[in-house]
């Protein structure tokens, strides 16, 4: 066909034959400095890719969500080169893009260094000006094969070529053909590098704005401790120097905010090497925190209705062969323990018990919904490479329940149980949410197709109707049913996965749960499984992150500390803070030998949200001088008042 027939837009266009994405895209006005990529027929594709016949074509521009994986993955690969030019014998991984930035693997004889970063960073500058242009060739295997001979693991990818290749691999190997991308010389037309990749790319290296190497580290060849140990470069690149250092001012304050680093400051809490990886223990200051976020949340719990109960930390496992676990979920379970003649496994999750406390006797329809609820203590085997603070733990405690209602009741249920997620998380201080709605992959979960569809629109239904963005996670569910997450926004913008609601029709049918209905016969019930907070741990790594250490006085550790102007002002704080112990405030006097601004200092670096200052002014009149975490002071404020304002912005869970 000498001509063809595109559309753009819902406007169809006829082009010549050999006609690239990239020329239409410009000669309709559509194209220009910003488009560096094409969505043709709903697939992305190259600048240069060939239009055929009835293509649907859209330009994707740098700034979009593909647009920039399309020019982090090109930057990945001008890295790679320039690894590969500055160190010849390292072997090649893979180099995917990912959440604000890229990275790429190599096997090399020694650790990246500070040093060598500041040597591969000048050298992608230099392949950058040069505009050098990425070029898509389609092989065979044969031809993969003998142009990556020295790439040792390129020819594994190629073989596993559409045997299953999942996640960053599939940046590599995709669809039904093998490509490799070469970088050519924009001057010479020589061949400068080349690697196997599905891609797309940018035109050229010039179309990369903005970029920044920023750390290297160990990371396991496909992920597995089996294979080979490989260097990982991270980076980030950006469409314009001035979007790459508003993130760069993001990381800035997200290192500063690190809960980890606080956690040390505020001495909160600390992993003990001794004790294992991804097992935290929480010192004095950081189990007041911790027993405030329980404490709260049992009474609001109570005040729903929800029963407390109580279930072991191990258990035989053939409770979770029952379950499914077992079959689903081993890899991320502890290794058994023999004991008695039986495999014992630390639980990693609460629902099956739940499930033997409401099978211990018979249910009535009257009893339903029933809403049990647990902090219990679960255990996953989280590999090294993922383990990080608190937020990514071996050993966590889930503020887990189990609702088991009647399919008439388990609209309502969802709709009162998702206000209530909400409501509660924002009374914690978080307030900027979205939801996301995880379906079903039919190769990793088990029901019928309408058992799913009627608890997926359930949940979708509920979500709607609280008012909120839902965004859509595709085969994101667990193997037991579709769930709802509550993804927070914090106080720099960051996303954090909150609260997931989970409804669920297979585990009542595989531990035969039953109750009997209004006319005598025996009925299933549906669960819905809720975790409010994930686990306890990573809540209070976010909250910790969210506030910058510097927690409401509800959940501070020390509320309020009085500060003697000199030592014979002591005995009067100490009657002031007898009184607000009285109380239930967290008060202390620092009656150390440091000076009186020493002592403000080291308030304001413990984060207490109130001092009280006194001198003999303040004695004199029975008050004392208000001084704020914020810096801000009230002077001569009567004690009356004072314990008032301190006991209000307790109850009121506000922040100062």
């Amino acid at each position: 066909m000498s001509e063809l027939r595109v559309t753009l837009g819902g406007d169809e266009r006829v082009v010549a034959a050999g006609t690239t994405a990239g020329r239409v895209l410009d000669d309709v006005g559509r194209g220009g400095p910003k488009v560096v990529a094409a969505r043709v027929n709903g697939e992305l594709r190259d600048l240069e890719y060939a239009v055929a016949d009835g293509d649907k074509i859209e330009g994707v521009e740098i700034d979009s969500k593909d647009g920039r994986d399309i020019l982090r993955h090109s930057t990945a690969h001008v890295m790679a080169q320039a690894v590969q030019e500055i160190y010849p014998d390292a072997r090649l991984g893979i180099g995917p893009p990912v959440e604000n930035g890229f990275y790429y693997d190599f096997d090399v004889a020694e650790h990246f260094t500070p040093d060598d970063l500041k040597k591969i960073e000048r050298r992608m500058r230099e392949i950058v000006k040069q505009g050098q242009r990425f070029e898509r060739r389609v092989v065979s295997d044969a031809e993969a094969r003998a142009e990556l001979a020295d790439e040792p693991y390129k020819l594994e990818l190629i073989g596993l070529k559409g045997g299953g290749v999942e996640d960053e691999e599939s940046v590599e190997v995709g669809g039904a053909e093998l490509t490799i991308y070469d970088n050519i010389d924009a001057k010479t037309g020589d061949l400068c590098w080349k690697d196997l990749c599905r891609g797309p790319h940018l035109p050229t290296t010039r179309n990369i704005p903005a970029f920044k190497l920023m750390r290297s580290g160990g990371a396991y060849w496909r992920g597995s401790e089996k294979n080979p140990q490989l260097q990982r470069i991270y980076g980030t690149a950006w469409e314009s120097r001035d979007k790459q250092d508003e993130y760069l001012k993001l990381l800035e304050e997200a290192e500063k905010r690190d809960h980890r680093k606080l956690g040390a400051e505020l001495d909160l809490f600390s992993f003990p090497p001794v004790i294992g990886s991804g097992l935290p223990v929480f010192h004095p200051k950081g189990g007041i925190i911790r027993r405030e976020l329980e404490n709260y949340s049992r009474i609001r719990h109570e005040q729903a209705g929800y029963s407390f109960v109580n279930t072991p930390h191990i258990t035989k496992g053939g409770l979770y062969e029952t379950s499914g676990h077992l079959g689903w979920y081993r890899d991320g379970m502890f290794p058994p323990m023999e004991l008695e003649g039986a495999e014992y496994y630390l639980k990693p999750m609460n629902c099956p018990m739940h499930n033997l406390i409401f099978d211990a006797r018979g249910r009535s329809y009257k009893e339903l919904p029933l809403r049990l609820f647990e902090f219990g203590t679960v255990y996953r085997y989280e590999k090294s490479g993922v383990v990080h603070g608190l937020t990514r733990v071996r050993g966590l405690t889930q503020d887990d329940a189990h609702i088991y209602c009647t399919r008439e009741q388990m609209q309502d249920e969802l709709h009162s149980l998702l206000k209530f997620v909400l409501d509660l998380l924002r009374d914690y201080g978080l307030d900027d949410f979205y939801l996301e709605l995880s379906t079903r992959d039919p190769e990793k979960s088990v029901g019928s197709d309408e058992e799913w569809a009627e608890a997926t629109e359930m949940l979708r239904v509920a979500a709607e109707n609280s008012g909120l963005a839902l965004v859509p996670d595709p085969g994101g569910a667990a193997f037991y049913g579709p769930k709802i997450s509550v993804q927070a926004r914090d106080a720099i913008g960051r996303t954090w996965q909150m609260s997931t609601i989970q409804v669920d029709f297979q585990l009542p049918r595989l531990f035969n749960l039953e109750y009997q209905a209004a006319d005598g016969s025996r009925q299933r019930p549906i669960m819905i499984h809720r975790a409010l907070f994930g686990s306890i741990e990573r809540f209070f790594g976010v909250l910790l992150e969210h506030y910058a250490g510097a927690m409401p006085p509800w959940l501070a550790p020390v509320q309020v500390v009085g500060i003697p102007i000199a030592d014979e002002h002591v005995p009067y704080l100490e009657q002031v803070v007898a009184r607000l112990r009285d109380l239930g405030v967290r008060a202390e006097v620092d009656s150390s030998g440091d000076r009186m601004q020493k002592k403000i200092r080291n308030a304001q670096k413990q984060k207490i949200p109130f001092m009280l200052l006194a001198g003999d002014e303040d004695v004199a009149k029975d008050a004392v001088s208000f001084r704020y975490r914020s810096g801000a002071q009230n002077n001569g404020v009567p004690v009356d008042e004072a314990v008032a304002e301190i006991l209000k912005a307790i109850a009121d869970r506000v922040q100062v």
